[in-house]
């Protein structure tokens, strides 16, 4: 089995994706491997696995958790099509503030994997999305934190308007009314 990285314009963050192989029947794909993660760069130890579904144009962050427990995540489509980002929060990083992502989708079952030190979302544009997820550090309610999605300095280009958003996401603080946790490097 074998696996492709990407590093994206923030080369922390990275597109992993995996050879399928299939027939007639259906298709089979090794999603993870940790020797093989390792000699990409990816050490990171996974404790918690994650599924999350939504409809189309819910919008889910920007979240992070922060230490000592922040999380890395690896990030996975397994049904539908969602625009996934990660953006900076390494004060003192070149790239702080900058997003990076795309398109995931369960079609070809890429994963993103986003380091300790940035925020995820996304946002659904499928009738329905599956991911599942695994993160460094089990959740710690008293270290989670996030950035406002629609932060002007951050400058994603959501593709759907109107977001369906929870009261939490809707309220969280801009990059500049926020103290990261994170410092660079991190």
């Amino acid at each position: 089995m074998s696996f492709h990285f990407d590093h994206l314009d923030i080369p922390e963050v990275i597109r992993v994706t995996p050879t399928r192989h299939g027939d007639g029947r259906g298709f089979f794909s090794e999603t993870y491997r940790a020797s093989v993660f390792e000699g990409a760069g990816i050490r990171d130890v996974f404790l918690q696995d994650n599924h999350a579904r939504s409809s189309r144009g819910v919008l889910r962050g920007l979240h992070y958790q922060a230490p000592p427990r922040a999380q890395a995540k690896l990030v996975r489509v397994i049904q539908g099509e969602v625009f996934d980002v990660a953006v900076d929060l390494r004060v003192g990083s070149p790239t702080f503030g900058r997003w990076v992502g795309g398109v995931l989708s369960g079609d070809d079952g890429a994963t993103l994997y986003i380091p300790e030190g940035f925020a995820h979302g996304y946002q659904c544009l499928s009738e329905h999305s599956e991911l599942v997820y695994k993160v460094s550090s089990e959740f710690d309610a008293g270290l989670d934190g996030g950035i406002v999605w629609d932060d002007q300095t951050i400058g994603i280009p959501w593709p759907l308007a109107n977001p369906s958003l929870s009261a939490r996401d809707r309220s969280l603080p801009s990059l500049a009314e926020s103290n990261s946790p994170f410092t660079y490097p991190s």
